[in-house]
């Protein structure tokens, strides 16, 4: 226990230090910290908050669970560049200032993406740790089978669509996950989102919600100062900008962090149902490599619209 409680003063006192040294770098113009601060700031972030919960809790994700830890890492580079894919199509963000170099700029992708799940989990948890929506819970209600079908067709709707009229349906995107995946988590015995709901418990949907809303804010907010950076072009709602992001486009982070928890759900029940060889979870890790490599390069080829200078 004392050791746990040293390793976790360790870990935020480096999240502390990384984040204040990277926001004076970035005050100067200083690299790497100017053009990679939202990577730094977000594993200073990630750091300083399994510090909080573990302060609270007595056990945190990096102290306790660090297995865990290392698995929500690959699984939020793939989620997220899911994402990318999507936007390939929809074309809502578009980077820019990046680095010359592929050798840079690919692990700075890799780097970023993994922060989305341990970020928003963590957050979810911390917000939890300190009381928030304590005591909340619903009627408890039967559950069976009948709403696997509904949900998968609106899933597959709301995935469909945007692709179809991109100008029109973007919004779905940020849905579509919950709704095609959650039946197959809850089919396959794994952890259900929606089982938690009909039983009266509310709590982890409303910590996700809040989550998403904090973690969009940070987001918004370390990228706006970062030189490496996004810039959106959303139809209809271009207008009324904080940070980067449209007004409007905040309502997207609360949805997303429920559709990040659901589609982590559904990767444990590959693990757990289908992975079970060791050459099934090779395939999957060969898989998942090449997918990025392509997703990677068609960052490149056309989502990213401008480099910078020679470092």
């Amino acid at each position: 226990m004392q050791q746990d409680n040293i390793i976790s003063w360790v870990l935020g006192g480096i999240g502390a230090v990384t984040l204040t040294l990277s926001s004076w770098g970035l005050a100067q113009g200083l690299e790497p910290f100017a053009s990679w601060f939202y990577a730094f700031a977000w594993w200073s972030y990630i750091l300083i908050i399994d510090c909080l919960i573990y302060r609270i809790k007595g056990r945190s994700l990096l102290v306790n669970r660090f297995g865990e830890f290392l698995a929500l890492l690959p699984a939020s580079v793939t989620c997220w560049l899911i994402f990318e894919a999507v936007n390939l199509v929809l074309g809502n963000w578009h980077y820019q200032g990046l680095p010359p170099s592929w050798w840079q700029r690919w692990p700075g992708y890799l780097i970023s993406y993994a922060t989305v799940f341990p970020g928003l989990f963590q957050t979810a948890e911390a917000l939890g740790a300190l009381g928030l929506f304590r005591g909340v819970r619903g009627r408890p209600r039967s559950l069976g089978s009948g709403w696997y079908t509904p949900f998968f067709l609106l899933g597959i709707f709301c995935l469909v669509w945007p692709l179809i009229m991109p100008r029109y349906g973007f919004p779905l995107i940020w849905l579509a996950f919950i709704f095609l995946l959650e039946p197959f988590c809850h089919l396959g015995g794994g952890k259900s989102l929606v089982a938690a709901w009909v039983r009266g418990e509310r709590r982890e949907i409303m910590l996700l919600l809040s989550a998403g809303l904090v973690c969009g804010i940070l987001w918004e907010l370390w990228n706006y100062w970062s030189v490496s950076k996004w810039v959106y072009t959303i139809p209809f709602f271009n207008w009324g900008r904080v940070f980067e992001m449209p007004l409007l486009g905040y309502l997207g982070f609360p949805p997303f962090a429920v559709e990040c928890a659901v589609m982590y759900n559904f990767i444990q029940v590959l693990r757990a149902k289908v992975l079970l060889t060791l050459k099934a979870r090779r395939l999957w890790r060969l898989g998942q490599a090449g997918f990025w490599v392509i997703m990677l390069w068609a960052l490149d080829t056309w989502t990213v619209i401008s480099y910078r200078g020679p470092c």
